[in-house]
């Protein structure tokens, strides 16, 4: 712990002393003023933004989620103090209701066991599970988004599942999502001959009706898209046509940067490039005009930066935690209701991708000892790890909780990243004003040589400085600090200027 104590002053000292040389001068620094508009007109990011996804799995083991599992209660607090924790992922397609201890296995349907995929092993989601889960909720302050299974599910099932935990988790549960990754059905559970949104939307829409007969209220999330967001499109376009159709709050899909680890484009460079946020605006504009058309919100409910369980050396390095920062601004600033970034355990996960971790492989390939490989987090993605029986926030957990600073804020309306990649510099910024009145700026600076010289120009707005910083050692340090610099000051003549060192980024808040 003094180590861990000292490495922590020193990489915040390093990161202060670079941000007050305002006025240095070197071949590495870049010299960018950003002017913010008059008013925030944009997107507003929920209070609720920040969330975590988990395999429904976990719920196979009651104490996970529990108000008694403190160790993992206390790491969601820390995160944020009123998340959104999604329950879903492949292995949802084969948990089934169990409402009490002596209720029978039933009878499940074939599929295809095809590798990459989970395997058909079946496990049961029982009362106690729901009422842990609606104690860990309510300890944590979160609330959740319940995934019911449709790979392998019947609507007798999932209508007496709902039911129950609409019971049980009361305003704890948002809504609830049926299906995982349907688009990817026609691999193993479906026939691919006869696969498509359609057909899904038709068995979907059986599923919820059952729901809705059982619980009047009930609200959905749907299609939960592994990638292809042109299914929001499609159903977008025919929910018109359906005559009494259930509640649908939020449309979704998911979104992982590439994977699996063994592919090389999964890189640093490639993760914190330009042209990596290029393609998720891409994305972000077909959802959000597929929901604008049904008047509701996109979440992203299901990703990270390398999927199949993460890529060492990438995926929990402090380049995650700007990659998550970065993307979770993004989608927030395009009026996406929130995202969740994929987590859990080891064994979890791998059994959601068919039994192991592909970073495993890697590690071994490259002559890494058993106990190097325990020193990594499982799944190598995940923002909560757990050792043992304890559990630690992961550098993408500290991104994505830099970029809940901004929660409940709206943002102006103006593309402030692009000013920065135009002046040469591989840097993104979001600004926002925040309940309250204040107004703040996140500035990522992921260029891996180049300090930033920013000046901020607030116009006429006077008032005290702070000044956050999401900092490491290096872009592939284990590590990641959020920590306040004990510098601060007041703008003059509006403007306030500061260095921002390469690799790291600063929260600016005029109160």
């Amino acid at each position: 712990m003094k180590n861990l104590t000292r490495r922590r002053f020193l990489s915040t000292s390093a990161f202060a002393l670079a941000a007050t040389r305002l006025h240095a001068q070197g071949p590495l620094a870049t010299p960018v003023t950003l002017k913010l508009p008059a008013e925030a007109g944009g997107a507003q990011m929920p209070a609720d933004f920040v969330g975590l996804s988990y395999e429904v799995q976990q719920l196979s083991d009651p104490g996970f989620f529990s108000a008694s599992n403190q160790g993992l209660v206390e790491q969601f607090r820390k995160l944020s103090s009123n998340g959104v924790l999604r329950l879903g992922g492949n292995t949802s397609e084969f948990a089934y209701w169990k409402p009490t201890p002596g209720s029978p296995e039933p009878e499940h349907p074939k599929t295809r066991e095809v590798v990459g995929e989970p395997k058909p092993e079946y496990y049961a989601v029982t009362e106690e599970a729901v009422r842990n889960l609606a104690g860990f909720l309510k300890a944590t302050g979160w609330s959740c988004l319940y995934g019911i299974g449709m790979g392998t599910n019947t609507p007798e099932r999932a209508a007496a599942e709902a039911e129950f935990a609409a019971k049980i988790l009361g305003v704890s549960l948002k809504y609830f999502q049926i299906g995982n990754e349907v688009d990817l059905f026609g691999r193993h559970l479906r026939d691919p001959k006869t696969w498509s949104a359609k057909t899904y939307l038709d068995e979907w829409l059986t599923l919820a009706r059952a729901i809705t007969a059982r619980v009047p209220d009930a609200q959905f999330g749907l299609p939960d898209v592994a990638s292809n967001v042109g299914w929001l499109t499609e159903i977008a376009a025919t929910w018109p046509s359906i005559e009494n159709p259930p509640r649908v709050t939020t449309l979704t899909h998911h979104h992982y940067f590439g994977g699996p680890a063994t592919n090389p484009e999964v890189n640093i460079p490639n993760l914190l490039s330009p042209a990596a946020m290029a393609k998720v605006q891409k994305t972000a504009d077909t959802a959000t005009a597929a929901a604008g058309k049904m008047n509701v919100r996109v979440r992203m409910t299901e990703g990270n930066t390398c999927y199949r369980g993460g890529k060492p050396g990438v995926s929990d390095v402090f380049a995650a935690a700007l990659w998550a920062a970065d993307y979770s601004l993004l989608l927030a600033s395009n009026n996406y209701a929130g995202i969740n970034l994929h987590g859990g355990t080891g064994n979890s996960v791998a059994n959601s991708v068919g039994g192991f971790l592909p970073g495993d492989m890697m590690l071994k390939e490259q002559g890494a000892t058993p106990e190097q490989i325990a020193t990594h987090p499982h799944p190598f993605y995940t923002p909560i790890a757990t050792f043992g029986n304890q559990y630690a926030l992961q550098p993408v957990a500290y991104g994505l909780k830099f970029a809940g600073s901004l929660s409940g804020g709206s943002f102006f309306q103006a593309d402030l990243s692009a000013e920065l990649q135009a002046a040469g510099i591989d840097a993104s910024a979001y600004a926002a004003k925040l309940p309250g009145g204040h107004t703040s700026v996140i500035v990522l600076n992921k260029d891996a040589a180049k300090d930033l010289e920013l000046t901020l120009d607030f116009g006429a707005a006077v008032g005290k400085v702070e000044i956050e910083a999401l900092h490491a050692p290096a872009l592939d340090s284990r590590e990641a600090y959020i920590a306040r610099l004990d510098k601060t000051g007041h703008l003059r003549h509006g403007q306030y200027r500061l260095k921002v060192p390469h690799a790291s980024g600063v929260r600016v808040t005029v109160a």
